[in-house]
Formats: C-alpha cells, structure tokens, sequence
C-alpha cells in the first residue's frame, strides 16, 4: 500500500483528497499546521485525523517536510495560504508559507535521495492567468487576448469590463486554456505561479513526474465558515443564516467557475494514480461561467429562503472579471468529466452548513482591512 502524503491535507480541499486516496487504496499521511485563520483558534471537527498518519507541522520546516516524507511514493501539495486580498498586504507571509514552503519541499526531494518519491501533484490556481482569455467579437474574433489587471482608476469610474486596445469595443470572455498568457494581478496569484516554476523546474531536473493543477473556484462541504478573506459562498452562507443582505460587489455580472470539491478531489487523485504523470499544467473546473449575482440567488434557493441581494458597487484591487476555464486536457490526460452541477452542489454545500456551529460574520472587519490599505474602493 504506497504512502501519499497530502500537505495541508486537514483543510477543506486536503479533507476530500484525503478521503478519495483512501478510497483508492492509498495510505495517506497529512503534514498540516492547523492555521487558525482556516481552522479556528481552537481547531474542531478533526476527528477523521485519526484514521490517518498525521503530523502537525509545517512545510516551511525542513525537520517536520523530512519526517513527512519518510517512505512516501507521491505527494500532494496543498498546504498554502489563499485570501487574495488579504495577500496585498501580508506579503511575507504569503511568499513565505506559499513559496519558500514549497522550495524546502523541493529541496528535501533534491537532496535526501532516499525519500523514494516518485509523483508530486501540486494545487495551483487559476489566479495565475489574471484577468484570462478575451477575445474582440468587433475586430478580430480569432485573437486571444490577456488583458491587464484593471486599474484603480478604472474600477473607481466603474469600468468593469475591458475594452478592445484597437477599436474600443468591449471583450468577450472566452474558456482560458493552459497555453494562455499568465498574468498574475495579485501577490497571492504571484507565489502560485512561482510554486508553479520551482515544481516544473526541480521535477524535471530530479526525475520526479509531477502535476500542476490550476484549480477554479473550489466551493463545498468543509470548507472553512470562519475564514472572511477567502470563499465567496462560505461568507454568503452566513449572511444567509443570519438574515443578513448579500454585498454583491462591481455590478454583479462578474462571473465565475465554481467547482464543487469532490470533483475536484477526483481529479487529484487522478493525477496521482496515472500511469504517465501530465508533467504539466491542468485546469480543472467545471467549465461553466456563472455571474456572481446568480450565484447568490441560487445559493439562497438551497437555503430555502428569498435573496436580498445589494449590489453595492465596491470593488477590490486583484480581483478579476471573469472566470471560466477550458477543460479539454483534464478530461483528456485526467479522465476527468465534472459530476456534481452548480444546482446539485449548492443544495449539498447548503445542507452541510445548517448542521454547522454559526461563525460570526467578518466581512466588514476583512473588508475594513482592505479599505484602510487603499485596495478597496
């Protein structure tokens, strides 16, 4: 029975990854340092930990990534940090769990020859691409255009969208595929890439097959309610409980790809357990495009109550327009098809969270945090 050890892989997405590889037939073992950002000052609901090796650790330690890695055949990396907005103004925090976290990893498997690994599969993010693919319908339908991060000054004159740079006309969003140009508008989505670079790089000079997955937007049973920098539907869902109205934020047609977690979990462990490791870079996410302000409505459609949507016109520096991904090469060197619908999986998000303790609700301190920066307008 192989070891995989899956980092991070007490937190939401881990949890599922976790549960998938032992269904597989893999033994897994989980590095985590139980952040209380994600998991609470007092972490709770961990009792599965049991049924796994686990260590508490970090992977920005050498000694605790070594005893990790004892007898291990693959790992899965996903022990990051994740609030984009946050990460505007923690930068060293997150460049330092996010990308010299995973340079120590990199380097054990370098140099500690005897760690027998033969497969990494690393969780990247769609982040990487910025604002992702265009094209102009009006002059020139078949260039695929990477636009720029909006600036302030767009965003402060209400200027969502992006104009055409020679006629003017506004683009269309298209499914960005992995070929497209990456653009990185945040730090967060910085020290993705980056993790990106070190994995591709280090991989291919040391023989290790390896993965990178550019996950869309992860949404599910178990993730974190009590983190307010990250997960759109986690902060809604507490709104919802606490008959509280949902910010909608620019116009409330910004779209994005919601993924549920166990598709996303099945896609991890295919990477683990095929024959030939893509040694590349894969999408996955549903596909689909879905507009925030439609996401909301349907989110309080599976809470069994009326939306009180406020399309509040505020706006965060890092934040991207749309967001929908081409998912040729997962189902091609995957075999991976997305199972659970946005409708399917919004009714079992929703029906996990009423069985769960009501987080207080920190939009407005998160929010406050970004403002007081000049990253929020």
């Amino acid at each position: 029975m192989s070891v995989v050890l899956v980092t991070g892989g007490a937190g939401f997405i881990g949890s599922h990854v976790v549960s998938g590889l032992l269904k597989a037939g893999y033994r897994a073992r989980v590095l985590d340092n139980l952040s209380p950002q994600v998991h609470g000052a007092l972490p709770k609901g961990l009792d599965w930990l049991a049924s796994v090796d686990f260590m508490r650790g970090s992977v920005t330690s050498r000694k605790d990534v070594q005893q990790a890695l004892a007898g291990a055949k693959a790992v899965v990396h996903l022990a990051a940090e994740t609030g984009t907005g946050q990460s505007m103004y923690e930068i060293a925090r997150y460049s330092e769990n996010n990308v010299a976290g995973t340079a120590v990893l990199l380097d054990v498997l370098a140099n500690d020859r005897n760690h027998g690994v033969e497969r990494l599969v690393l969780a990247s993010s769609r982040a990487v691409y910025g604002e992702g693919a265009y094209v102009c319908a009006a002059c020139a339908p078949h260039k695929r255009l990477s636009p720029a991060p909006r600036t302030a000054k767009q965003l402060a004159a209400r200027q969502w969208e992006h104009a055409c740079p020679q006629c003017g006309a506004t683009l269309t969003a298209v499914p960005t595929s992995e070929d497209d140009a990456l653009r990185p508008a945040s730090i967060y989505a910085a020290t993705k890439l980056a993790q990106e670079h070190l994995t591709a790089i280090a991989c291919a000079a040391h023989g290790i097959g390896y993965a990178i997955l550019r996950l869309q937007n992860v949404y599910g049973e178990g993730q974190s309610l009590d983190n307010p920098y990250t997960g759109i539907l986690s902060i809604f869902s507490t709104r919802l409980r606490r008959g509280s109205h949902l910010p909608i934020y620019e116009d409330g047609l910004e779209t994005r790809d919601f993924v549920h977690v166990v598709d996303v979990a099945a896609a991890v462990v295919a990477a683990v357990r095929s024959d030939l490791a893509p040694n590349g870079v894969v999408n996955v996410g549903s596909g689909v495009g879905t507009t925030v302000s439609d996401v909301a409505r349907a989110l309080a459609a599976a809470f069994g109550v009326s939306p009180d949507l406020v399309v509040t016109g505020e706006y965060r520096l890092g934040d991207i327009r749309h967001n929908r991904a081409d998912i040729a090469r997962m189902r091609a060197l995957l075999g991976c098809e997305p199972a659970i619908g946005l409708a399917e999986g919004l009714r079992r998000f929703a029906a996990w969270v009423a069985t769960q303790p009501l987080p207080d609700d920190r939009l407005a301190q998160a929010s406050a945090e970004l403002r007081a920066r000049q990253l929020m307008g």
